[in-house]
């Protein structure tokens, strides 16, 4: 048996357990890994750079600093780092994820650890979906349809190596 033949039934193999595994994600989200991030503000960040980083991020911005004025219930006059953290995060989910909006002048840090307290619920990079690019358009990551036909193009592709080195022998 040829070398290119056995890669051909080791990748459909392969590329079958992967469809499988698609199907039997129980989070709906493509049988990928799920890791909630949030962008909160670093303990070593002096308050003065946590107080400029925050009124950029609600100005320039454009992040949604509603919950952290007087009354809202991010709102914690006595911990700067808290209503940092909520500034943060609303910018860097806003601007998808993207690498780089969660600095701050080196203010900021991405953490796994849920930094909800009392009342307030910072949303996850969960709450949001990951876009995939694919030239000037942008497909959701989490969309059915777009596994569908990932899914589909590997089993095309698999069926052109089982194929070729059929064809050439």
């Amino acid at each position: 048996m040829s070398k290119l033949f056995s890669f051909s039934i080791f990748f459909y193999l392969l590329s079958t357990l992967c469809a499988a595994q698609e199907g039997n994600s129980s989070a709906g989200n493509g049988g990928g890994a799920s890791l909630e991030l949030w962008c909160v503000a670093k303990n070593n960040a002096e308050d003065a750079a946590l107080q400029s980083a925050i009124d950029w991020a609600c100005g320039a911005g454009g992040a949604d600093c509603g919950p952290i004025q007087a009354g809202g219930p991010c709102h914690d006059a006595s911990d700067i780092r808290r209503m940092a953290s909520y500034a943060f995060n609303d910018y860097f989910i806003k601007h998808g994820m993207a690498n780089g909006t969660c600095d701050f002048q080196n203010s900021a840090a991405l953490t796994s650890l849920n930094p909800n307290f009392n009342s307030c619920k910072l949303p996850s990079s969960l709450s949001r979906p990951f876009k995939i690019g694919v030239g000037t358009s942008q497909a959701d990551a989490y969309d059915s349809s777009s596994v569908k036909i990932l899914g589909w193009m590997w089993g095309l592709i698999t069926i052109c190596l089982l194929l070729v080195p059929a064809l050439i022998m």
